[in-house]
């Protein structure tokens, strides 16, 4: 966990949120003849059961056997795009990730501590022959699923970027009321496809980077350094950027955002991405939202985690037919625990605050009461718990 302070009420929250990303015992979810590789990650190494494999359905059954919350990712073969991963995972704890991985080299990866590059190791997928392509009606859902999302993420990355246009000229104008209403706005439409921006490694810290997370040399930029300036009041001894400061991190955001939004043109998603996905963008919501570290001098948390419910819930939406062949029941479950997350979420919502789509925004994060914190904390366990099991039944 990230070193920052809490206020009481996220510090009560945070035991409840273990449970949304941890389990202590190995899944089951892995169907007779796909490969099970098992991980253990300590504080000084990654041990993976097996460094080759045939292509086909894998699932990662990855096991913290450290004192550090750890993180595991496989790696395309250049160590930079991300393919899957399962985030904090405490101590004792086991996580599992599903993919559907085609012929190729890959780099595995467990970061204990949830920082630096990580343990690395080549990981390999042989060809088995195995057509991974979907037939019959599942070829035809697949490509549905894979068209509506990806059109999603196209039409978030470009509004990002318009929005993205608009604070930065309001922030290096010095128009400093207009920029703080404009942030959480352009920030929604990177939270609902944060877990497709974070696959590209080398943007997303120089976007979306927090001053607690920073490591030893790390250049500061992005969203969260602007994000500082224009709310000071929780910093000690703060010193203001300068005009030509300001310049210089709006120029850059801007530059990556635009970046971003070419590399989200040219990429091809696949039903396992987008199942993980949605689990992961649920994650976002546990790690950074729910305990009010995401936007820790703002406090517009919960712009982000309805952000991250949205995203989650559209890349659910798009694999549920397929799901509904698979295991209608917990399709059923998700609709509801959705539903039910949705409806605390809505009673936050303040119609003074800066608009998103035509609805109203939010209250600060830290208006909230202990209570309210608790209910929110345990509402994303619930729905939590499902959804890890998404990506499975997809692929079943």
């Amino acid at each position: 966990m990230r070193p920052l302070l809490l206020a009481p009420a996220l510090l009560l929250a945070a035991p409840l949120l273990a449970a949304c990303t941890e389990s202590t015992a190995p899944s089951s979810d892995a169907a007779a003849g796909d490969d099970v590789v098992t991980v253990s990650s300590t504080d000084d190494a990654c041990e993976v059961s097996s460094t080759e494999v045939p292509s086909g359905k894998v699932t990662f059954e990855v096991t913290n056997d450290g004192s550090q919350v750890t993180e595991f990712y496989l790696l395309a073969g250049d160590g930079q795009a991300i393919k899957g991963e399962v985030e904090n995972v405490g101590p004792e704890a086991t996580r599992q990730l599903v993919l559907a991985v085609p012929p190729g080299d890959y780099v595995t990866a467990c970061k204990p501590g949830m920082s630096g590059e990580g343990i690395r190791a080549d990981f390999t997928v042989t060809d088995s022959g195995a057509d991974l392509t979907p037939t019959g009606d599942d070829a035809e859902l697949v490509d549905q699923a894979v068209t509506q999302y990806q059109a999603y993420v196209q039409d978030q990355s470009d509004q990002l970027l318009a929005g993205t246009k608009a604070f930065v000229k309001a922030y290096e104008n010095g128009d400093d009321d207009q920029a703080r209403a404009l942030y959480p706005v352009a920030r929604t439409h990177w939270e609902r496809i944060e877990t497709v921006a974070e696959s590209f490694g080398d943007l997303d810290p120089k976007m979306d980077a927090r001053e607690a997370d920073l490591e030893a040399g790390q250049r500061w930029t992005g969203w969260h350094l602007m994000e500082k300036d224009l709310w000071p009041a929780r910093a000690d001894d703060y010193t203001a950027l300068t005009p030509k400061q300001r310049r210089v991190y709006g120029d850059d955001l801007l530059a990556n955002t635009d970046d971003l939004v070419g590399r989200i043109a040219k990429l091809e998603l696949t039903v396992d991405q987008i199942a993980n996905g949605s689990r992961g963008l649920l994650e976002e919501v546990a790690t950074g939202k729910v305990t009010g570290e995401e936007e820790y001098w703002s406090r517009t948390d919960l712009y982000d985690f309805q952000a991250n419910v949205d995203g989650a819930r559209v890349a659910f939406e798009g694999v549920r037919p397929l799901l509904e062949r698979n295991d209608p029941d917990l399709a059923d479950q998700l609709d509801e625990r959705f539903t039910a997350l949705q409806k605390l979420l809505d009673q936050h919502r303040d119609a003074a605050a800066p608009k998103v789509d035509g609805q109203s925004g939010f209250v600060g994060y830290d208006q909230l009461s202990t209570s309210e914190v608790k209910q929110l904390a345990d509402a994303v366990n619930a729905l939590a718990e499902p959804l890890s099991r998404l990506t499975a039944a997809v692929l079943a």
